[in-house]
């Protein structure tokens, strides 16, 4: 069921709705990146005062930039990390547009669905960015110490977390945010692996960056497959 869900969401990458999606989280997820990157540089620039004494090495003027230079190579490197988890927030956002498209072409004939209220949909994905990122973070310590399991955490966090949000927001469109969490809980295991199928491109280069817009059409239509099994 969840490799059919896949390849099926595959099938249907050309659909324009799915590109308009796509190009939207990519561009916010720059552009958000970029801020806090200008933003941490200039905050470092403002704290270092323009001219530190040293011993032997007497009066330095350089020390500013060179911190400010610092955290910028820091953030971008942090970025190229965390572009992904990025990316995957800002596109559950707008993960109404690619299920919809989904329907329209698989599940013809479904009643109208109760529209997610904008403000409901930003705060989930501030709150959905806040988990991932926080969570990546904290993982980086656990990759650099046991390096050689980092791939395996990687894949088992995040496909836990996009599984669970991503569930959670197909579901939600259909039953309510009540029902939906009572779904996700009940279905956790089958979700887990899904996400954790979500995940494992994340690591490929270029690939990952269109893995949110599959990862959205997959869980619609899990969501549906799932459904159909209750009695």
């Amino acid at each position: 069921m969840i490799f059919n869900s896949f390849f099926m969401a595959i099938g249907q990458l050309t659909d324009r709705r799915f590109r308009r999606v796509f190009f939207i989280g990519i561009a916010l997820a720059l552009a958000l990146l970029i801020a806090a990157t200008a933003g941490f540089s200039w905050l470092v620039d403002w704290l270092t005062p323009e001219q530190v004494w040293l011993p032997i090495i007497g009066e330095v003027t350089w020390i500013g930039d060179l911190l400010s230079w610092g955290s910028a190579f820091l953030l971008f490197f942090l970025s190229m990390f965390l572009m992904i988890p990025v990316a995957s927030a800002i596109t559950s956002m707008f993960l109404d547009d690619v299920a919809t498209a989904v329907e329209a072409e698989h599940y013809p004939g479904l009643p109208p669905t109760t529209p997610v209220p904008f403000g409901d949909a930003l705060r989930d994905t501030v709150n959905f960015l806040g988990v991932l990122i926080g969570a990546n973070i904290l993982a980086l310590l656990f990759y650099f110490l046991f390096n050689v399991f980092a791939p395996l955490v990687f894949w088992t966090l995040n496909g836990f977390l996009l599984g669970r949000e991503y569930y959670t927001m197909a579901a939600i469109r259909r039953v309510g945010r009540v029902e939906a969490k009572k779904l996700r809980r009940k279905h956790m295991g089958t979700i887990w692996l899904a996400g954790i199928l979500m995940a494992i491109p994340l690591s490929v280069p270029l690939l990952n960056l269109v893995i949110p817009i599959l990862g959205a059409a997959t869980f619609t239509h899990l969501y549906h497959r799932l459904s159909m099994r209750q009695p």
